[in-house]
């Protein structure tokens, strides 16, 4: 990605890490296909966040309006990345406040953009959530 040029929509190629439940990492959501990790492809939609895992058949797909919080991390779900940023999703869904994890490039800047880009989706989408980088989010822990 070129600097200046927001997320490149064409390098789509990232992680799925897992989403937990009430913050706790060992605690994990398994509805609607959201229990196995892997790699695959993300993009935006007009209603949500997808990530099309390698060899499934159905993305897994975050609606921009149950969006509650972006924000950043180094690890999730028991996973951690050698100190390389993810992207932390929290969402809430059939009354549980979940929060899923993807990794979606090496460089932490390209990753700061793709969440101020996620952002600007979910605000279009319906939502209100805030990108908070890092901070409090970092590691572990909800803002």
């Amino acid at each position: 990605m070129k600097k200046g040029r927001g997320v490149d929509l064409e390098n789509r190629v990232g992680s799925y890490l897992g989403t937990e439940i009430d913050g706790k990492w060992w605690k994990r959501y398994k509805e609607h296909h959201f229990f196995a990790r892997g790699l695959g492809e993300w993009r935006f939609t007009d209603q949500g966040f997808s990530f099309q895992r390698a060899l499934t058949r159905a993305p897994l797909i975050i609606p921009y309006h149950l969006v509650t919080t972006i924000g950043t991390g180094t690890w999730h779900a028991g996973q951690w990345l050698m100190g390389r940023t993810l992207v932390k999703v929290y969402w809430s869904q059939e009354g549980l406040s979940l929060c899923s994890g993807f990794f979606v490039s090496r460089l932490n800047e390209e990753t700061q953009r793709f969440a101020l880009e996620l952002e600007r989706r979910v605000r279009l989408g319906g939502g209100s959530a805030p990108f908070l980088p890092a901070g409090p989010l970092r590691g572990s822990g909800r803002p």
